[in-house]
Order: C-alpha cells, then sequence, then structure tokens
C-alpha cells in the first residue's frame, strides 16, 4: 500500500516564502555582482589582457557560487529550525543535493512539498546564473576577438602591401 501523502497549508506558504527569498537573494546577488565586474573594468578599462578578462569570469564564477551557497544556507537553516533535518552539516548537504536537483526523499512528510519547490528554485537560480556567466563570458570573448584583430591588422597590411609591391615589380620585369 502506497503511503497517502496530503499537501499542507503552511508547506505551500512556507515554501512560497522560501522560493521568495532564494529569488530575492539571487536578483540582489547577480545585480551586485554585474556592478562588481563593471567598477573593475570602469576602475582598470581597458581590460584587454587575457588573464585579466578571464580572471573577471572566474571572479564571476565564484561569486554566482558563493550566492548560491548562501540560497542553500536559507533553506538549511529553516529545515533545522523546523526539525526536519536533525543538523546543519546534514540539512546542508541534503539542500544542496535537492537544489541541484539530484535528490529527494529526506524530508519528513509534513515538508515533503519543499523538496519540490527548493528543486525549482535551485533551476531557476541556476539558469539565472547561467545567462550572466554566458553574458560575461561572451564579453570577455568578444574583447578577446578584438584584440586579436586588431594585432593582426597592422601584420595583415603590411604583408599585403609587400606582396603588392613584389606582384607589381614581378609585372615590371
Amino acid at each position: 500500500m502506497m503511503d497517502f501523502y496530503v499537501i499542507k497549508l503552511h508547506e505551500i506558504l512556507w515554501g512560497g516564502l522560501l522560493v521568495a527569498i532564494t529569488m530575492a537573494v539571487h536578483g540582489t546577488g547577480m545585480f551586485s555582482i554585474l556592478r562588481l565586474i563593471e567598477a573593475i573594468k570602469k576602475r582598470y578599462y581597458p581590460v584587454d589582457s587575457f588573464a585579466a578578462g578571464l580572471g573577471l569570469v572566474i571572479l564571476a564564477s565564484l561569486l554566482i557560487i558563493i550566492t548560491n551557497i548562501i540560497e542553500v544556507i536559507v533553506w538549511t537553516v529553516f529545515f533545522v529550525l523546523k526539525g526536519a533535518q536533525p543538523n546543519h552539516s546534514a540539512g546542508f548537504y541534503n539542500a544542496m543535493l535537492n537544489y541541484t536537483t539530484l535528490q529527494a526523499g529526506y524530508l519528513p512528510a509534513d515538508w515533503r512539498l519543499l523538496e519540490a519547490l527548493l528543486g525549482m528554485a535551485g533551476l531557476l537560480t541556476v539558469a539565472w546564473s547561467t545567462g550572466i556567466l554566458y553574458m560575461l563570458a561572451q564579453d570577455f570573448q568578444d574583447t578577446q576577438l578584438r584584440v586579436l584583430k586588431r594585432k593582426r591588422e597592422p601584420q595583415g597590411e603590411a604583408t599585403l602591401s609587400s606582396e603588392r609591391g613584389a606582384s607589381a615589380g614581378s609585372k615590371r620585369d
């Protein structure tokens, strides 16, 4: 016989609040990361070096990870305070796995809906993070391609000029 499960109003309310907090933390974090990266670029303009550009992408990646960890901590604290997890370590581990949609089935029946909501919050925020990281990586790649093009242009023009001169000289002979 299957267990009978009924979603309770407190799960919906707490879950909605936790998703809202997660999205607020994430939005604040992503905007702050973008502001920081732009401030660094402005301060050290132009950021044309490969190492500096890649460093900004790596810095943003680390800050995105920290933002996601803070979000998981919010859920962990809730689970421990409500007695749904035995301690912070187990709560964090289980919440992190559920945030990345790798695990479920660790909460008591009274809180089971929160596993699905945590997974959805994780999907939303990871997708958002991916968009931010894609944007920063695209900017880095575009900058590096412009730098490469600038480095090749003078050489290309000089080579083209010498080839034209050689061609003109051979036609005269």
